[in-house]
């Protein structure tokens, strides 16, 4: 089984937000920079699955250069394959973010038998946008299931599942006319929390699921899988820059209540200070 995995290079966040002087981007020159949380688990799923069932896990990004450091980071969670979609540091739309997706998607698929799953995180863990696995589903003509904590992967009709009948996905908007055939060798049932309740989806493969943290535990990267990262080869492909005609105006922080204690005293000398503070309280009779 062929999957990919979209993952997004985003600050570390542990401390005092502060922004640019422009107020446009999150000033990120004392930050470190991870694979959002989210789509680490999204990692470790590929792998898992693969592992039970076989196959490859690809992991691709769309960021500057130095977002080679977080597919390094995936392929030492176990994934044999990274493509960086390169960029001149621009922040990206989702529209244009999905495109970029959907072109790579459709450029593998062309070079081999291409992806049969594709994994997304629910959402950036910075920006929040709830909508590049959608659109990239969309444009593909794919399935698309959002909010997922538990997933099965089986062969078609080998596990109880259920059996998937090969059928034609709607036509993706500005296509040619023909969607590619949804395949029939496996089977997905995806699972989400919803008012208090689950939803369980079946549905036939290729599809993109998108993840949320919390659907598994990523594992430790091992020595041997951090020296193999360090050594593997990235594909890389330099999209070209849309303007997808989403203006940001401004960021903005918001304020935070600040807490502060007040020393009464030290020793017996506090103690007529902290009876005033309790009566003031109400809480002595």
């Amino acid at each position: 089984m062929e999957i990919g995995v979209c993952v997004k290079r985003v600050p570390m966040v542990g401390g005092k937000i502060v922004l640019t002087p422009d107020e446009q981007e999150v000033d990120t020159r004392l930050s470190g920079f991870t694979i959002s949380p989210h789509e680490e688990c999204a990692v470790e799923e590929a792998v898992q699955i693969t592992e039970r069932l076989g196959g490859t896990v690809s992991v691709l990004t769309l960021g500057p250069p130095e977002a080679a450091d977080q597919l390094r980071d995936a392929l030492a969670l176990g994934a044999k394959r990274a493509v960086l979609l390169e960029t001149d540091g621009r922040e990206w739309g989702p529209i244009a973010t999905a495109e970029a997706i959907v072109a790579e998607v459709r450029r593998h698929a062309a070079d081999g038998p291409g992806y049969d799953l594709l994994l997304c995180g629910n959402e950036a863990a910075d920006t929040g946008d709830y909508q590049v696995g959608i659109r990239v589903a969309c444009a593909l003509g794919w399935p698309c299931v959002t909010g997922i904590k538990n997933l099965e992967i089986a062969e078609a009709g080998g596990s109880g599942l259920g059996t998937v009948t090969e059928e034609w996905g709607p036509e993706p908007p500005g296509g040619s006319g023909e969607s590619p055939p949804r395949a029939s060798r496996a089977i997905a049932r995806a699972r989400r929390e919803y008012g208090g309740g689950t939803e369980t989806f079946e549905f036939g493969l290729p599809a993109v699921i998108c993840v949320k943290e919390g659907i598994n535990l990523p594992r430790y990267p091992s020595l041997p899988g951090r020296l193999r990262a360090k050594r593997a080869a990235i594909e890389r492909d330099e999209p070209q820059w849309r303007d997808d005609g989403l203006r940001k105006r401004s960021l903005r922080v918001p304020a935070t209540q600040r807490k502060q204690a007040t020393v009464l005293g030290t020793g017996a000398d506090a103690v007529p200070a902290l009876v005033g503070v309790l009566e003031e309280w109400g809480l002595l009779p």
